[in-house]
């Protein structure tokens, strides 16, 4: 799959302690591929079609951005940028 990257990674919220990065298109269709089949709807069929069309190049990268950051979003999984690159900074500071 084309590892082409957004413009500002997306991070969500997996679990309660658990914050992932979404970076590129093959990330965001990862998650959405993995996204458990009982709490798809239509803003997740949605954003899954609108990733495969940037893939296939019928959308532009950009459309696939947003549609995936409307999706994290209105599933309340969407976490601040600021807050989430802060979060990984300190725990790479506590590792070493």
């Amino acid at each position: 799959m084309k590892a082409e990257a957004f413009s500002s990674p997306i991070f969500v919220k997996r679990a309660t302690y658990i914050v992932q990065e979404i970076a590129s298109l093959a990330d965001a269709i990862d998650f959405l591929d993995e996204w458990p089949e009982d709490r798809r709807d239509r803003i997740h069929d949605t954003a899954l079609r609108v990733c495969y069309d940037a893939y296939h190049g019928r959308k532009c990268l950009n459309a696939a951005r947003e549609a995936f950051c409307d999706f994290a979003q209105r599933v309340a999984i969407l976490e601040d940028q600021t807050s989430a690159m802060q979060w990984i900074a300190a725990c790479k500071a506590a590792s070493r």
